[in-house]
């Protein structure tokens, strides 16, 4: 099999900065969590479909912004370019279900500690990840395993995680918190 060279270094350099995106996501989760967060929580990223609706205005705004702002920068130059799905990432007290397509991490407020708990790509993709692969992961192909043969551990709770009823206290004060936010119009 002949390769070239340049696709291959291509898809390895937007291999590489997968790893910046997933840094920047966990980072910004942990950055934005509710101040109820005080104790270890799961960062829960998940891919979702985008609708054409939310495509057609994606692909409209970025249109106007280049229109009305002359420093503003295109980011779609046609419509196929707008993504079809995103990346949502979500700060919980207490462990998701393992869904394919999803990664979770687990932080500690107070220090740089961020545990990988899993990273599961789509299905389609698991061969991708094998050893000798240019897209070789341990943690995906260790996750990959563990959804196969033993999806039942990877659901439990973790030891530190706390209990029902205190994450259900929490979660109301948040709520609480959230309902007494005064929203002005402007």
């Amino acid at each position: 099999m002949k390769l070239d060279k340049l696709e291959t270094h291509d898809r390895l350099l937007q291999f590489s900065k997968q790893a910046d995106y997933i840094s920047q996501g966990c980072q910004d989760c942990i950055n934005n969590r509710p101040h109820q967060f005080t104790m270890p929580f799961y960062i829960f990223a998940h891919q979702r479909t985008i609708g054409m609706d939310e495509r057609k205005s994606a692909y409209e705004f970025d249109l106007i912004s280049s229109s009305i702002d002359p420093s503003y920068v295109r980011q779609f130059t046609s419509f196929d370019q707008v993504p079809t799905a995103k990346l949502l990432w979500s700060p919980r007290l207490s462990k998701p279900t393992p869904q394919q397509n999803s990664m979770l991490f687990k932080a500690y407020p107070g220090s740089d500690n961020i545990k990988v708990i899993w990273m599961l790509p789509d299905q389609e993709l698991w061969g991708q990840y094998e050893k000798g692969l240019m897209l070789q992961s341990p943690i995906v192909v260790e996750s990959i395993a563990k959804f196969k043969k033993d999806f039942a551990s990877m659901s439990l709770p973790e030891e530190d995680d706390l209990p029902d009823d205190r994450v259900n206290e929490i979660y109301a004060s948040i709520a609480r918190d959230y309902g007494n936010h005064k929203f002005e119009m402007i």
